[in-house]
């Protein structure tokens, strides 16, 4: 029942001020790896990697790990990403890894969760937490795509590194958690830059670009 669940707690940095200026504040960029798109039924966890941004510069602030999915990986999966049962298997379970990322978000002091497709991401964790009758607060994110429809609207693929080569950003491995982290985070700081030139300079601006209430950072 939903009213014995356990809520996970994270700190994030509350109510930033509308006007105060995006170089000024700090985000959390992440992503995750799992079994498959079947996270709701069959498909679990694998990998969990995060960036730390500050003053729209990347940091050298990571967490990385690999999670025990307690289930047979798909060989296309281990194609994909290289994470095989052997890397696995002295992991930390979900539940685990999931309370560390927490406490790297805290030790950040972000003013948000910032991910490629982030919603996806978010459900990973969500049903994660869900299966050990575990809950947490509502995340506060944006999607670098939002700011990609922003910048130049007529696209519409979701391919990280295309999105990285076009727009000049540092690009990392691939179906890496950390990777595509890392990748994230330098295109979502060169995207900052274009958006300071373009007059976008304060958490108001962004928050009326990624404008949907369920990923307000407020």
């Amino acid at each position: 029942m939903f009213w014995k669940k356990k809520k996970l707690h994270y700190t994030l940095d509350h109510q930033p001020p509308l006007n105060k200026k995006l170089k000024d504040m700090s985000f959390t960029i992440f992503d995750t790896e799992t079994t498959g798109f079947a996270v709701g039924a069959k498909d679990r966890l694998l990998e969990i990697g995060a960036v730390h941004v500050e003053g729209l510069q990347v940091t050298d602030m990571t967490f990385h790990s690999y999670v025990n999915p307690e289930r047979e990986i798909p060989k296309e999966i281990k194609s994909l990403t290289g994470i095989t049962e052997e890397k696995v298997k002295e992991a930390p379970k979900a539940l685990e890894a999931i309370e560390q990322f927490f406490q790297f978000i805290e030790a950040s002091e972000s003013a948000g969760w910032v991910g490629h497709y982030v919603s996806f991401d978010v459900l990973v964790l969500k049903k994660e937490l869900k299966r050990e009758k575990h809950t947490f607060e509502q995340p506060q994110f944006i999607d670098t795509l939002d700011l990609i429809g922003y910048l130049n609207p007529s696209w519409d693929m979701r391919d990280l590194s295309h999105y990285a080569r076009t727009f000049g950003t540092n690009m990392f491995e691939r179906h890496s958690a950390i990777g595509d982290a890392l990748t994230t985070a330098y295109l979502f700081v060169e995207m900052l830059r274009l958006l300071e030139e373009r007059g976008k300079t304060t958490l108001a601006d962004l928050l009326h670009i990624t404008d949907n209430p369920s990923k307000a950072l407020l």
